[in-house]
Formats: C-alpha cells, structure tokens, sequence
C-alpha cells in the first residue's frame, strides 16, 4: 500500500499543491476515519511538507502554518519522525526551519512530541542553530522523563567549551538550572 500512497501523491502532486489546497486537504485527512497508520501519515507529511519546509529562505506562510499545525493536532508522533527529523540533519543556517521547529514546539506539539523533538536534538552534534529549539522545548515545562533530562544536562556539560562565548547556550543552561534546581546538583 505504501508505494501506491507515494504514486498517488505524485500523481496528485500534493508536495507542490498551492499552499491554500494544502490546509483544505489537511482539514479533509482529518476528518477521515479510520485515522491513517503511522505508516501512511509518516509518508503524507514527507510528500506534503518535506520539500516546502527544506526550502524556507523566509518565514512560512499562514496558510503553510495552518496546514502544519492541522497536520500536527492528529499526526504528531509520525510528523516530528519525518520533518523535525530532516531538519535537524540539514546542513547549514536553517534559521527558518529551525524558527517553524520552534513555533510548532510551542504551539502545536502534543508533551510526547515536545520530548521526542528534545530527544531528536540530542541525537544531532549540538549547535547553535538548535539550541533555540531545546530552548522552545524546555520553554514548554514539561516534565522530562529523567533518561531524558540526564541526556540534556550531560550533553549541556560536554559542549560547554564549545558554546563559552554563546549567548543561547547561556540562555539555555539558566532555563534548566532554574526549571530543574531540584534535580541538579
């Protein structure tokens, strides 16, 4: 089913479809019951927003937040696999990817995601194009699983000869010693 899922969405050609047809869609798969697999969302957010957030080089439309968040309030789980993923292992600035990433972190991700995209920066070298993300994230006060919380202030630690003169990593530190005083020592 799922290489019928990819020619149907290149025959439809939903990853160039105007940005307006993509929140009408979005509101449709929505409304489709059953909800999609994992798998089939996981492939809808890469033919519907892969290419369009990779190739930001200014913030995104209303209409493209619309149907990302759309997207988001049902298919978060498999959305943060596929896009937040890409991004993250985009080289270079990414400043407008990273700016969405930020944005649908504090306004559209359900906890589970917020902490999945946590864990996915992690996964990356640490720099200074995510630190704002993590930044979003904790911004979100949720409470971090402790594996979780260990992996950032152990990461934080590491890198902190790398980020002696940055301003964000600063930022970032204050936030988890003032969130999480009682769990650091």
């Amino acid at each position: 089913c799922h290489p019928q899922l990819e020619g149907l969405c290149s025959f439809l050609q939903l990853s160039t479809c105007p940005e307006h047809l993509l929140v009408c869609f979005c509101s449709w798969l929505l409304a489709l019951t059953p909800d999609l697999s994992y798998t089939s969302a996981a492939i809808l957010a890469e033919q519907l927003f892969l290419r369009r957030v990779l190739s930001l080089t200014q913030p995104p439309s209303r209409h493209l937040m619309a149907a990302l968040a759309s997207f988001c309030s049902k298919y978060s789980q498999p959305f943060c696999r596929v896009l937040v993923a890409a991004v993250l292992q985009e080289p270079g600035e990414g400043a407008e990817q990273t700016k969405l990433v930020c944005e649908l972190v504090e306004e559209c991700l359900e906890p589970d995601c917020v902490r999945l995209v946590l864990s996915q920066v992690l996964e990356v070298p640490l720099s200074e194009k995510f630190l704002p993300v993590a930044q979003a994230v904790l911004g979100r006060q949720e409470v971090l699983p402790p594996e979780l919380f260990d992996l950032l202030v152990l990461t934080l630690c590491r890198q902190a000869p790398a980020f002696a003169t940055s301003l964000n990593y600063a930022k970032l530190v204050t936030a988890v010693l003032t969130m999480y005083q009682s769990q650091v020592s």
